[in-house]
């Protein structure tokens, strides 16, 4: 019997990815001085929200930083929801974010948080030109200076994601 899971790693990794040249960074505030926001990759959404669509779909869905009532738009059936069932905060940490704030590591948590569909064409050019740089205005309305970008989504909740590039300053979120 294949290995499927070995199969998949092999085709994943062979996925041509979109390089793009003078990425927009930030220098990152000390933690200390951030205000953080989530921007994740997971389609999440609210169930009263059509969600995302299953091809191509450059739209974002504004989270309120209070709602915990979310739905899960990724379509891969061979995703494990597991770890999202168990706890919202393997794919959406909000609750350690006010922890970090709580113990004031970080300044404070957005007001919103925003998600996009992971599935998108292969030049990224919805997000990109259209609703990326409206997020990143969102954002910094808010006060946003630091985001935690949930690149891959995963149910093992140590597993460290990768950071995103924006206008806006980025961490590891782990």
């Amino acid at each position: 019997m294949p290995d499927n899971d070995q199969l998949m790693r092999d085709y994943a990794s062979n996925i041509p990815v979109p390089e793009f040249p003078d990425p927009a960074f930030t220098k990152a505030p000390a933690l200390k001085d951030a205000r953080v926001a989530i921007v994740t990759s997971a389609a999440l959404h609210v169930a009263a929200d059509d969600g995302f669509s299953l091809i191509d779909d450059p739209k974002f869905s504004g989270l309120d930083d209070n709602e915990r009532q979310l739905r899960l738009g990724h379509f891969s059936q061979n995703f494990d929801r597991g770890g999202f069932a168990a706890d919202l905060n393997v794919v959406y940490p909000v609750d350690r974010l006010h922890e970090l704030a709580d113990k004031e590591i970080i300044v404070s948590v957005a007001s919103r948080h925003y998600a996009f569909a992971g599935n998108q064409s292969d030049t990224v050019s919805g997000i990109r030109l259209d609703t990326g740089p409206e997020v990143v205005k969102r954002l910094l309305e808010d006060g946003v200076n630091v985001i935690s970008w949930r690149h891959r989504m995963s149910s093992n909740p140590n597993r460290p994601t990768e950071p995103g590039r924006t206008k806006l300053p980025t961490r590891h979120a782990t």
